[in-house]
């Protein structure tokens, strides 16, 4: 039974009256119904019709439908008319932002706060409250939107809808009658949700005959068109070809298109206080439309710019090279363009004696950096080698003097290490009460400390632990999830760092260290690393004409080794019986020759050794989480 249609009212060509703007965002952990919600909300609102529709609309990316997750927030606009109540036939205008929920891309979430007045809390009701729910929750009580508490999935066989509303109302207070039930599959209740957020979700307020100021809370680089901005107007009114400037870098553009995405976008003379919508100035440089940056006009424009955002500090780091040397300016140039639809991205140039000319780059986490990889290797077409991940440690000589290490190959060789520092987060993990013991059993063995522990309801445990970033942001999802039969989510945020008895091990082919194997690990862990790679790369190096030894060292000392036998010509091949001394003659002049060879010789690591070594797209490719 197809779902009724509301009213569509085209946007207006001038600004919208803020009485009728509601601005909000759907926040929940992964995979619980926040992309079909917001399918039903642009069907229910005839913004898409049934030709035009399909599943997770607002997914825009090939990788994100591949793989079933939002990557990127995205903003619609959508008229609705109130069917129910005091307000019942008259027309509002709804500006919705469909979030990720993955914790990789928190910074998207929180920059779509920025932009609303309230968030519409989504929980499975199969599964309750997760990780991510209290995670997400909490950035919106802080950025001090209304919450409108909604369990989906109700229309499941599995769904215990009485039992959740109950843990939501006990999470953020208030009634569990009060909590909203939808079924984003089915429709069920979803006409009914968006009369309730015209009721709670306040209207935005500005000053409109005040200069101009608009938060830039997104930004993409198109081909075509150049740099298109997302904006959220607070103050003032942004009109077609007016002049605006750029408050932070004082660039003057003349705007060649306003307008908003309503799901696609369509152009509008102005946009006023409270508005979502886009500007195009035709500007190519990527840097100069600056994610929380504040727009205002350049004839008689603002003074005061507004807050904007707190950049994030990257969580993970690794090194991006180009398979091919070539193509190092290639890359150079698609990080620019990335970096501007991804803002909490970040990059440096190094080198490397053995991969050549690359970039260090920042992430958020694991899953980030996979799909930052895949990305450039699709959208621009670029073959890449990624080093192994590893985060940012401060290491305290004897003399005073720190080191901040974000590569292995800054690690200091030289002088007295007094103490080396990690990173720690703290980790919130939330699971069923039987798998108490398990998870306990896992965090220990990952240096983690027990800060507490709390019962959501009788067979619902949340457990707090401090543990170290390095120790989590590689496998140990994985492992929780297999350890609790896939019932456990994690949510973590970054709280200092602590000092931890760390190493540098070097892996070194022939004697000469190869920089890109490198590795900080903590000392009880240096051998099963050591040991892990020496047997990987003994099955990638091939044999050489000469003996290569494999070895994993710490300092100057050896704790691992794995040697590649030499390739041997058969020299007594035409000696048929005879005297054993003419054998042992040939076999001694080889063995000499052999001996020279080695004093000379290098080792030839090919491309594919590097790739598989340090290939990281196993323990991260678990998207769907």
């Amino acid at each position: 039974m197809p779902l009724p249609q509301n009213v569509h009212v085209a946007p207006q060509p001038g600004a919208t009256d803020p009485s009728i703007l509601r601005n909000f965002c759907i926040i929940a952990h992964i995979d619980h119904g926040k992309s079909t919600l917001a399918d039903r909300m642009l069907q229910l609102t005839g913004v898409v019709d049934a030709r035009n529709a399909r599943a997770q609309y607002l997914d825009r990316m090939d990788i994100e439908r591949e793989r079933g997750i939002t990557i990127k927030s995205q903003a619609v606009r959508m008229p609705w008319t109130v069917t129910a109540g005091e307000s019942a036939g008259t027309t509002y205008v709804l500006n919705m932002i469909d979030t990720p929920g993955h914790v990789d891309f928190t910074y998207e979430v929180s920059r779509s706060l920025e932009a609303c007045e309230g968030a519409v809390l989504l929980v499975d009701a199969a599964q309750g409250i997760e990780a991510q729910t209290l995670a997400n929750l909490y950035l919106a009580i802080d950025a001090g939107l209304d919450i409108i508490p909604v369990l989906n999935k109700i229309d499941l066989p599995s769904a215990q809808p009485d039992k959740y509303a109950a843990e939501i109302a006990h999470v953020i207070g208030g009634d569990p009658d009060g909590v909203m039930r939808v079924s984003a599959k089915t429709g069920e209740g979803v006409e009914v949700l968006l009369n309730e957020i015209v009721a709670v979700v306040p209207a935005p307020t500005g000053e409109a005959d005040k200069p101009p100021r608009a938060l830039i809370f997104d930004s993409v680089y198109d081909t075509y068109r150049g740099v298109i901005t997302y904006v959220r107007v607070i103050d003032g009114k942004l009109r077609h070809r007016d002049r605006i400037k750029m408050m932070s870098t004082g660039a003057v553009h003349e705007m060649l298109e306003v307008g908003v995405i309503s799901p696609e976008p369509e152009k509008a003379q102005e946009i006023g206080v409270g508005e979502v919508g886009y500007l195009i100035t035709g500007v190519k440089e990527v840097r100069q439309s600056r994610v929380g940056d504040t727009v205002t006009s350049a004839v008689r424009g603002a003074t005061e710019a507004l807050s904007g955002y707190r950049h994030p500090n990257p969580m993970v780091y690794s090194g991006l090279y180009p398979v091919d040397g070539d193509d190092y300016p290639a890359l150079r140039d698609a990080l620019d363009k990335l970096q501007l639809n991804d803002a909490a991205l970040m990059y440096e140039p190094e080198t490397s004696g053995a991969l050549g000319f690359g970039f260090r780059c920042g992430f958020l986490g694991l899953l980030h950096m996979e799909i930052v990889r895949e990305r450039l290797e699709r959208e621009f077409d670029l073959d890449l080698i990624s080093t192994a991940p590893n985060v940012v440690y401060r290491v305290v000589m004897e003399d005073g003097s720190e080191v901040v290490v974000t590569n292995p190959s800054e690690y200091p060789g030289d002088g007295k290490i007094a103490e080396v520092y990690e990173p720690v987060v703290r980790a919130t993990i939330l699971s069923p009460s039987d798998y108490i013991g398990t998870i306990m059993d896992l965090c220990q063995t990952r240096r983690g400390a027990l800060d507490g522990m709390d019962y959501l309801s009788a067979d619902r445990v949340e457990m707090r632990y401090t543990l170290p970033l390095a120790e989590i942001v590689f496998d140990f999802f994985d492992a929780l999830k297999s350890r609790t039969k896939g019932y456990a989510s994690l949510d973590y945020e970054p709280v200092g760092e602590q000092a931890s008895d760390l190493v540098k091990v070097d892996v070194l082919l022939h004697g000469d260290p190869v920089d890109a194997f490198s590795a900080i690990v903590h000392r009880d862990a240096a051998y099963q690393y050591g040991v892990g790679l020496t047997i990987k790369l003994k099955d990638l190096i091939p044999r050489q004409q000469f003996e290569v030894p494999i070895q994993a060292a710490i300092g100057a000392r050896v704790i691992a080794r794995e040697t590649v036998r030499a390739i041997r010509k058969d020299v007594l091949a035409k000696c048929y019986g005879g005297d054993i001394t003419r054998k042992r003659k040939l076999l001694e002049k080889q063995k000499e020759g052999k001996k020279r060879m080695k004093m000379v010789g290098r080792v030839e690591v090919p491309q594919e050794a590097f790739i598989v070594a340090l290939n990281t797209s196993e323990p991260a490719d678990k998207a769907k989480r």
